[in-house]
């Protein structure tokens, strides 16, 4: 399936989402913060990217900003989980580019069911092999 990284603080969230998206039969690749997750999307170039927006180095939208300015990563798909759900938080994170924001507390089932959206997208809207 696809390549899916997880990018939050906190160690019970990132079990949990991994857990839940390699049930599924993805693969999770986890950072602990901003500068892990840069360095983690530019080194494996993921299929998709769950983004917390706060976390120590670099907060996620200093870290989305990052992601759609380099021209190697700027495809990659985002979606922001954060506890921060005020309507300018989510606003910022829309602007910035993520592709959708959900907010914590979360449920799991949601989070997967837009993550496979995010994913059937992605693949429609790439370009057919021959093309």
């Amino acid at each position: 399936m696809a390549k899916i990284m997880l990018a939050d603080d906190e160690q019970r969230v990132r079990d949990m989402v991994a857990f839940k998206l390699e049930a599924t039969g993805h693969r999770v690749l986890a950072a602990r913060d901003g500068g892990e997750a840069m360095s983690l999307a530019s080194a494996e170039r993921p299929d998709l990217i769950i983004l917390d927006v706060m976390m120590p180095i670099m907060d996620g939208f200093e870290v989305l900003r990052r992601l759609k300015a380099d021209p190697a990563l700027h495809d990659i798909p985002v979606i922001i989980l954060s506890a921060k759900g005020r309507e300018q938080d989510v606003m910022t994170g829309i602007r910035g580019g993520a592709i959708d924001y959900i907010v914590k507390p979360f449920s799991l089932k949601e989070l997967t069911a837009r993550v496979e959206i995010a994913l059937r997208k992605r693949q429609a809207e790439e370009p057919a092999s021959g093309d």
